[in-house]
C-alpha cells in the first residue's frame, strides 16, 4: 500500500527530471521553451508542497520567470462587499496581493484556501483624498449590540473557568469554547473596521506595499493553474494562523491586564528636521486596538519634550502602541469623508505589557525605536480593584472625596461649582473634540486642576481657559470617580440593577423614574445637569465620534459603582476580567436608559412625587 501511494509522486519526480534535461537542451528561442518552463515550475511547486518533513513551512513559490515569489506579510482583515462584511486572509507577495478565504472541508481532510481576488502590485494604487467621496457606505451596527456581545463573551469566560474546576466539566468546556469563538469572531467582524481599526495597521500594510512598489515591477497575469498552485501554497506559507480572539489562546497564555496603566511620554529624538509633533497611545481590547491618549503638539522642534502622564483603562490588554505624528495645518489635506485633516505618521512601535514588569510599584522606563526615531516613556500598572476604590477625603474643606451634599451646602448651590465649570468649558470649546471623555487628559494637568478646585484658587477660570480640553473632561470624570459614595447612591444601587432588568416597558419606566425621585436633591440636580450635557455632546457625534452609548460606557460605572463596603457585601471578585461583567454592563445600561429618555426636569419629577409613595 505504501509503495502504491508513492507511485504518483515517483512519476512526477521522474517527469520533473526529464523536464529539467529537456530545458537544458532546448534553445531559449524555441517555441516550446516557455511551455517547458511552466511545466517544470508547476511540477517543482507540487513536489515542494507535499514535502512537509523536509520543509514544514516554505516562504516562497516560483514565478513564471523562475524567480522566487516571496511572502512578505499576511493577516486578517474585513472586506466590505455590497455593504456586507466578510472575513478574509490577505497575503502580500513580492509582486502581488492575494485575498483568500478558507474553504469548508470534510473532517479529516487538509484545509485549503480559495482565492477571492488578486491584484498585481504594479497595478495597485492607494485611494487619494480626492477619491474619498466614492467610498462605499459601511453599515455600522448599533453600539449597544456590540456591548451586549462583549457581556455575553465575559459571561462565557466565567462559565469556562467554573467548568474547568468541575469533576466532569471538560466536554462542556469545549462546547463553551466553541460558542465563545463564534461570538468573538462576530464581535471582531462588526467592530468598526476591525483589525484595521488603528493607524498602526493601516500604516504597516501601506509601508510594506509601497516598499515593494519601489522595485521595477511588471504587471503579471496568472493562469488558472498558476493561481491554483499559489493559493494552495498559502496554507503552508501563512504566518498568521488564527484571528486574534481569546478563545484561540492557550490556557497558559496571559489573559492580559485589567486595570489602569499610567504612562509618561517623556521625549523623542531622531527627527531629521523641525516639525509640529505629537504622539498617540493605543492599547488592544477584545482583539483590536483603540486610541486612548494623545499628547500636546510640540511645535517647530526636532527634539520634543512632552513629559506628559496619562491614565489608560485596560480591558484584557497585552500591548501598548505609540505612534508619532507630524501635525498638518494645511486645509488642502482635508479628508472629505470625515472632514478631518490627515496628519503624517512619522513612526510607530509597540511593547508587550509584561505583568511582571509593569505591576511593580515603581515606574518602569523604556524606549520604543521607530524609523530611526526613539521615543522615551515610563509606565506602571494599578489593578482595577485598587484604582477604583472610593476613598473619602480626610479633609472636608475641598471638593474631591467629599460628599456632594456637604459641597453644595458649603457653596450654597444646587450643583457643585466644579461640575458646572467643567461642563461649561467642554461645551464652549470641547464639544467638537474627537473622543471627548474617551481620550485621556494629561495626568499632571488633571492633578493641577484637582488642587485648584480643592483649594478654591482664584485663578481657576484662567486655568480652565488655558488647559487642554481632555484634561478638563478628565477632571470631571475624576470628581465623580472619587466621590465617597456614587452619585446615584449605595442605598439605591440594588434597585437600579433590578429596575433596568425589568422586561415590561411601563413597569421599567415607573421604576426608573421613581428611583430618580428617591435621590437626594443635590444628587438629582447634578445628575440631571450632567445628563443634559451628555445629550448635547452626543448631538455632535458625527464630528466628535461620541455616541450616547459611548458616553454611557465612560460614565455609567463612574456614577453607579458602589463604594467598597457595599460592593463587597455578599460577593467576592475572583477574576479581574469582571470589568465587562453583568454588573458593569448593567451600570452602562442604566445611564443609557436615562440618556435615551425624553428630557427629564427636576420640577416635573418632584411634582409627580405626590402620586408615588410606594417604597422601592
Amino acid at each position: 500500500m505504501e509503495a502504491l501511494l508513492y507511485k504518483p509522486i515517483d512519476r512526477v519526480t521522474r517527469s520533473t527530471l526529464v523536464l529539467h534535461d529537456l530545458l537544458k537542451h532546448t534553445p531559449k528561442d524555441h517555441p516550446d521553451f516557455p511551455l517547458l518552463q511552466d511545466a517544470l515550475r508547476i511540477s517543482q511547486n507540487f513536489l515542494s508542497s507535499i514535502n512537509e518533513e523536509i520543509d514544514p513551512r516554505r516562504t516562497a513559490v516560483t514565478t513564471p520567470k523562475g524567480e522566487a515569489r516571496q511572502l512578505v506579510k499576511d493577516g486578517f482583515l474585513v472586506e466590505v462587499s455590497e455593504s456586507s462584511r466578510k472575513l478574509r486572509h490577505v497575503f502580500l507577495f513580492t509582486d502581488l496581493l492575494l485575498c483568500a478565504k478558507m474553504k469548508k472541508t470534510a473532517v479529516g481532510r487538509h484545509q485549503q484556501y480559495e482565492c477571492k481576488w488578486y491584484i498585481p502590485l504594479a497595478d495597485l494604487t492607494f485611494q487619494t483624498l480626492d477619491d474619498s467621496d466614492s467610498c462605499p457606505s459601511i453599515q455600522v451596527l448599533p453600539e449597544h449590540e456590540i456591548e451586549e456581545m462583549k457581556s455575553k463573551i465575559s459571561a462565557l469566560k466565567s462559565d469556562i473557568q467554573k467548568e474547568k474546576k468541575a469533576p466532569k466539566g471538560q466536554s462542556r468546556v469545549e462546547r463553551l469554547r466553541k460558542k465563545m469563538n463564534e461570538q468573538e469572531s462576530w464581535l471582531l467582524l462588526h467592530s468598526y473596521l476591525f483589525l484595521l481599526s488603528s493607524d498602526y495597521e493601516r500604516s504597516e500594510w501601506k509601508e510594506s506595499i509601497q516598499k515593494l512598489q519601489k522595485k521595477d515591477l511588471q504587471a503579471c497575469v496568472l493562469s488558472s493553474v498558476e493561481l491554483q498552485v499559489l493559493t494552495s501554497s498559502c496554507f503552508k506559507l501563512r504566518t498568521v494562523h488564527n484571528i486574534p480572539v481569546t478563545s484561540n489562546k492557550d490556557d497558559e497564555e496571559t489573559p492580559g491586564l485589567y486595570g489602569f496603566l499610567h504612562v509618561i511620554v517623556h521625549s523623542a529624538k531622531g527627527f531629521k528636521e523641525s516639525a509640529n509633533l505629537y504622539c498617540t497611545l493605543e492599547v488592544d481590547s477584545f482583539g483590536y486596538f483603540v486610541s486612548k491618549a494623545k499628547t500636546r503638539v510640540f511645535r517647530d522642534t526636532a527634539e520634543p519634550q512632552w513629559n506628559e502622564e496619562f491614565e489608560i483603562e485596560l480591558e484584557g490588554s497585552q500591548y501598548l502602541r505609540i505612534l508619532c505624528y507630524e501635525k498638518c495645518y494645511d486645509k488642502s489635506m482635508l479628508n472629505k469623508d470625515d472632514n478631518e485633516i490627515v496628519d503624517k505618521i512619522m513612526g510607530k512601535g509597540q511593547v508587550q505589557l509584561d505583568p511582571q514588569t509593569v505591576q511593580s510599584k515603581n515606574w518602569h522606563m523604556d524606549v520604543i525605536e521607530m524609523n530611526g526615531i526613539k521615543v522615551e516613556f515610563s509606565m506602571k500598572f494599578t489593578s482595577r480593584d485598587l484604582s477604583l476604590k472610593r476613598t473619602p477625603s480626610k479633609k472636608q474643606s475641598g471638593v474631591f472625596g467629599v460628599k456632594i451634599n456637604v459641597v453644595t451646602k458649603r457653596e450654597r448651590s444646587k450643583v457643585p461649582y466644579i461640575v458646572r465649570q467643567c461642563i461649561e468649558e467642554v461645551e464652549k470649546r470641547g464639544i467638537d473634540e474627537v473622543g471627548i471623555y474617551r481620550i485621556s487628559g494629561v495626568a499632571t494637568d488633571i492633578q493641577a486642576l484637582k488642587l485648584a478646585f480643592d483649594t478654591n484658587t482664584k485663578d481657576i477660570l484662567v486655568m480652565l481657559s488655558d488647559m487642554d480640553i481632555n484634561a478638563i473632561a478628565g477632571t470631571l470624570k475624576l470628581y465623580f470617580r472619587e466621590l465617597p459614595e456614587p452619585l446615584l447612591t449605595d442605598r439605591l444601587y440594588p434597585a437600579f440593577m433590578e429596575g433596568i432588568a425589568l422586561a415590561d416597558p411601563a413597569a421599567k419606566e415607573n421604576c426608573m423614574m421613581h428611583l430618580l425621585r428617591s435621590l437626594p436633591d443635590p444628587n438629582l440636580m447634578t445628575f440631571l445637569t450632567l445628563l443634559e450635557h451628555l445629550k448635547r455632546v452626543a448631538e455632535k457625534e458625527p464630528i466628535n465620534k461620541m455616541s450616547l452609548h459611548n458616553l454611557a460606557t465612560v460614565f455609567g460605572p463612574t456614577l453607579l459603582r458602589p463604594s467598597e463596603s457595599e460592593s463587597t457585601k455578599g460577593q467576592h471578585i475572583t477574576s479581574a476580567s469582571d470589568i465587562w461583567s453583568h454588573d458593569v454592563m448593567a451600570q452602562v445600561q442604566v445611564l443609557l436608559y436615562y440618556l435615551q429618555h425624553p428630557p427629564i426636569t427636576f420640577a416635573e419629577l418632584k411634582r409627580n412625587t405626590l402620586y408615588f409613595s410606594t417604597d422601592v
